[in-house]
């Protein structure tokens, strides 16, 4: 039996640090859990942990270091939130292999320092690549442990977790047809659809949710805003220079209107995504890896065309139900599907955006999610040196602008000429990432990582 949808808007976009949900606020949240586990025991048990070992294994492991995972990991131990930490100090620790840290596991504190985070490999024997196992120990035994999967977007999930039961919703569905086919039985705007199950799923009012709102597409600007802000060279072993920057300036002066608001459109989603590649803090969108393309098209229909922000929520909204389709069909992961469910998917997410902000029909916002995601198949994840850089950074820039062009094609074409359905193209993405090597998963095993040479 096909299960339903029961994803939240605010479970796909998220606030927290970068440079990758899978690998930062995931295991940030993982982190924090186990931290729970530990206060939560036995006095007795408490007072008897000497120590503390955190083994990452999967991508966790092979691009843990670049992705900042280290540094995550220990911020959820001292208890820190993605939305709520500060990435300035976070960026900090770690810093040195002899700094040592205190974890507070009620009244005690346990010595903590690099040193006691493992690389531990590709961990095939585990249910879940991407798996970080932590172990409470004493002086002869092992007391606590904990198992957990970051699965993309920010998701984790613990060894023996039971899923909550969700309510049952107003509307149920399960893929896009079933979905459009609410929308047209009930002759009601997509996001009415969607956030009539939002308010069952979060338990929220129309208000909240709409301050919700407000707050993903203030912080997704800001980004860009700080993106756009800073110069210099990126963190890491690349030596990356920051471009959004320069591009912006440059393309003031571009005398050609539409050149001009193509290089706008790019320098946005740049901004953003090094922003996230600096490790600051960015919006999963759905992933961090992802995060400057939706915010690029945000800011572009602020400033470029002032949609107030009633259709900026409702074009978020629909972005949202896209990635509620493919993270429940197939996957969001890089480290699963490849940067086909991360680009591809946020591109599809981008071009639906544009569509339904500006008053398309459920038809036109299929197809133009449809048309971003399908030249995005078989797109891999292949990192340099495990930093999301090359060619993350520039990978959201095209992401932004295919999903422009989708929506133009969706838009000013005629909708049921499109053959293709959104349903296909995610079945196809799954079953391209199942056939996929894992060289190409996240790993920097393939691809450009392995193709680029240091000078």
């Amino acid at each position: 039996m096909t299960t339903v949808i029961t994803t939240s808007i605010f479970d796909i976009f998220k606030i927290g640090p970068g440079p990758s949900s899978s690998h930062t606020i995931g295991p940030m949240k993982a982190a924090r859990a186990f931290l729970h586990k530990m206060q939560t025991a036995s006095p007795d048990l408490e007072k008897q942990i000497i120590s503390l070992d955190v083994s990452l294994y999967g991508s966790l492991s092979a691009t843990g270091l670049g992705h900042g995972t280290h540094k995550a990991v220990l911020g959820g131990l001292l208890g820190w939130t993605p939305e709520g930490c500060d990435a300035d100090r976070l960026l900090e620790l770690l810093c040195r292999d002899d700094e040592q840290y205190e974890i507070a596991a009620g009244e005690y504190k346990i010595p903590f320092r690099a040193a006691n985070i493992h690389f531990a490999g590709a961990g095939n024997h585990l249910h879940y690549q991407n798996t970080l196992f932590f172990e409470a120990k004493g002086k002869e035994r092992t007391l606590i442990t904990g198992e957990y999967y970051s699965i993309g977007g920010g998701f984790i999930r613990e060894k023996g977790e039971k899923e909550d039961v969700p309510p049952e919703l107003p509307h149920s569905f399960s893929n896009m047809t079933e979905l459009s086919r609410i929308v047209q039985e009930l002759q009601r705007p997509l996001h009415e659809i969607i956030l009539e199950n939002e308010a069952k799923l979060s338990n929220r009012s129309r208000a909240e949710i709409e301050e919700g709102l407000d707050r993903i597409l203030a912080a997704m600007k800001e980004a860009v805003e700080n993106g756009l802000a800073r110069d210099g060279i990126l963190p890491g072993p690349i030596g990356l220079q920051r471009k959004a920057q320069v591009l912006y300036l440059h393309s003031q002066s571009i005398a050609n209107s539409h050149d001009r608001f193509l290089a706008a459109l790019n320098a946005y989603a740049l901004a953003a995504s090094e922003e996230n590649a600096a490790g600051r803090k960015v919006v999963t969108a759905p992933t961090s890896g992802s995060a400057g393309i939706i915010p690029g098209i945000v800011t572009l229909l602020d400033r470029h065309f002032s949609l107030p922000p009633e259709q900026l929520r409702h074009g978020l909204v629909a972005a949202a139900a896209i990635a509620f389709v493919a993270r429940h069909n197939a996957s969001i992961a890089g480290a699963e599907v490849g940067c086909q469910g991360e680009v591809g998917v946020a591109s599809a997410m981008a071009a639906a955006f544009l569509a339904h902000a500006n008053g398309a029909s459920i038809r036109q916002v299929e197809n133009a999610a449809e048309i971003a995601l399908e030249h995005h198949l078989g797109l891999t994840c292949d990192p340099i040196d495990g930093y999301v850089q090359i060619p993350c950074i520039e990978r959201n820039a095209m992401g932004a602008v295919s999903a422009y062009n989708s929506y133009i094609l969706a838009t000013v074409g005629e909708p049921l000429r499109q053959k293709i359905s959104f349903d296909q193209v995610v079945e196809a993405m799954r079953i391209t990432g199942k056939e996929m090597s894992s060289k190409y998963k996240e790993t920097a095993q393939g691809g450009l990582a392995v193709s680029y040479v240091h000078c």
